[in-house]
């Protein structure tokens, strides 16, 4: 961090917060651990009749009040009878789009709301209110009829906890506290001042940030007043900034005022335009996702303005009855491809330099499904060798050109780039050289790794390498098993293989295989990605799952 923050950071040296630090990088021990969490979560197990034992939902909540679990029905299971009341009330069950102000609006009903906590990747939160009756009224009346926050059923019980730590003063409205401390969570893209500019302003007038990196990546932001900070933390804090990733959870912070002496890309002070910015280092500048921050619009000799974009109907910024903008001004990402210049503004994908043989929709499905969930794959009749990949997103899209642009696969290089296209039509449908179709609709797979936060925050967004990660394999899968399906479906044999040790109750094994090359890799998981595995007198099979490790070599 550059020595114009150094006196905001030492300030923040005996701050003891609550707030959760972002997840660090994963690295191959991560890559275990990741997929232990996945076998006790049964969310990535396909062996159905065992998928529901040792569910993450079934496990005792811990550190903020362990008192409720989850049965394999989804129905909450409150034990209030083991846990005296309290004015904090723990809150389970919450929709991934919830932010703070859903369920201030939801739950003030019950009585006057001191403080609230998220817990944004459990779905989770705590809520102190003024008095323990309302914490009473809010317990009681859950437990005899739904109560909804932003149209999902939550469930409530007491906490364990008496009062929400927080710094001190932090819930009094007088005391001046006008500065936020931001915690980004899962930090797919880097965070900028750019980013959380605009992230921020649209909520109240934003005076200062300093981004530093002590527990994962936090941020602080002064506002203009203390009702523009309250209004941000109630707007934003649960919210992702892009879609899936980089969660804000935000507290007060102790400094009522920061000190910035430069304008870069980790610290600025929007009340002196006059400061240097300057970048560190030479050659290429790393760019930020979002562009250039708002202040440098043409006014100020910067750059062109941003578009404004309308919000999704689900956008965790819409909250209803409160007086937030309906649109948020920022640019979509670019992408550092040499052959993409244009900004990513749809959510298909054009792919050229298909093998015309050895390519399908499937295939493409196990390639591109790293990058972000797939709705529909169609090969274009006119054009031979070339799909349209319809995406969940225009950042999936964006990743996909990032990462597989230009690789070769079974001999040809891959073109990947953004479609005219909005969505993928299935007209035209032919038969493939393969003997299957040119369409496939993809919307419904289980095997899609997007589909909720909890999934989106386990995957390793990576590129192409030449060692791959392999999990969800039952245990009698051993390594002269796996080098007969490589030669059975003629790609390439692993020529080093690793297990990764596993709980003595798992029922699958994970690790890493290693390739004589990357291009070697990239066409073992274009085949293998999502191959059923059967098992003598097994019910169900278990899907073969890979990606691309953060490991370079074994």
């Amino acid at each position: 961090m550059s020595g114009a923050v150094e006196g905001a950071r030492g300030e923040l040296q005996d701050c003891e917060y609550g707030a959760r630090a972002a997840k660090r990088p994963k690295t191959e021990r991560h890559e275990e651990d990741e997929e232990e969490d996945e076998e006790e979560e049964g969310e990535e197990l396909e062996d159905g009749e065992d998928s529901d034992t040792g569910s993450v939902a079934e496990q005792a909540v811990t550190g903020t009040g362990g008192e409720a679990a989850e049965d394999s029905r989804g129905r909450w299971r409150a034990s209030n009878h083991q846990i005296s009341p309290s004015p904090v009330v723990h809150v389970r069950g919450l929709c991934e789009a919830v932010v703070e102000a859903d369920l201030v609006e939801a739950l003030d009903k019950f009585g006057a709301i001191c403080y609230v906590m998220m817990m944004p990747f459990k779905r989770q939160a705590l809520v102190e209110f003024s008095e323990a009756q309302s914490a009473d009224r809010c317990v009681s009346c859950g437990a005899k009829e739904p109560v909804y926050i932003a149209g999902q059923q939550a469930y409530f019980n007491y906490s364990t906890s008496k009062r929400i730590t927080r710094p001190t003063n932090a819930d009094n409205p007088n005391s001046g506290n006008k500065v936020l401390l931001l915690s980004i969570q899962n930090p797919l893209y880097p965070i900028t001042t750019d980013v959380l500019y605009t992230v921020c302003n649209p909520m109240g007038s934003v005076l200062r940030i300093v981004i530093f990196k002590r527990n994962g990546i936090q941020a602080m932001v002064e506002f203009e007043s203390v009702q523009c900070a309250q209004k941000a933390k109630a707007a934003l804090n649960g919210a992702d900034i892009y879609a899936g990733c980089c969660t804000l959870k935000i507290e007060y912070a102790r400094p009522t005022r920061l000190n910035v002496i430069r304008n870069d890309t980790e610290s600025w002070d929007y009340t002196k335009p006059y400061l240097v910015r300057r970048d560190r280092g030479k050659g290429r500048k790393r760019q930020a996702i979002l562009g250039e921050h708002p202040s440098s619009y043409n006014d100020k000799g910067y750059g062109q303005p941003c578009p404004l974009l309308p919000l999704p109907g689900n956008s965790r910024y819409k909250l209803g009855s409160l007086d937030v903008p309906d649109m948020v001004s920022y640019p979509l990402p670019q992408s550092s491809s040499s052959s993409y210049s244009s900004q990513a503004s749809s959510s298909v994908a054009m792919v050229s330099g298909l093998h015309p043989s050895k390519m399908n929709c499937t295939r493409i499905f196990n390639l591109f499904c790293l990058y972000g969930n797939i709705e529909k794959v169609k090969f274009m009749k006119s054009v031979p060798g070339t799909s349209l990949v319809e995406m969940g997103d225009e950042y999936a899209v964006d990743r996909a050109i990032t990462h597989l642009n230009s690789i070769r696969v079974f001999a040809k290089r891959l073109n990947v780039c953004v479609s005219k296209q909005h969505s993928v039509i299935p007209s035209q449908v032919f038969e493939l050289e393969d003997g299957s179709s040119s369409y496939k609709d993809f919307s419904m797979t289980r095997n899609n790794r997007f589909s909720s936060a909890g999934q989106a925050s386990k995957n390793i967004i990576q590129p192409p390498s030449a060692v791959l990660h392999f999990y969800n394999v039952p245990p009698c899968v051993s390594q002269d098993h796996l080098l007969r399906l490589c030669e059975e479906h003629d790609v390439p044999g692993f020529v080093k293989f690793k297990v990764f040790d596993a709980k003595p109750s798992s029922k699958t094994i994970s690790g890493l295989l290693e390739f004589d090359s990357k291009t070697q890799a990239v066409e073992v998981l274009t085949v293998l990605n999502h191959y059923q595995i059967r098992i003598p007198n097994g019910s169900n099979p278990y899907t073969l799952k890979l990606c691309f490790s953060t490991s370079s070599h074994l």
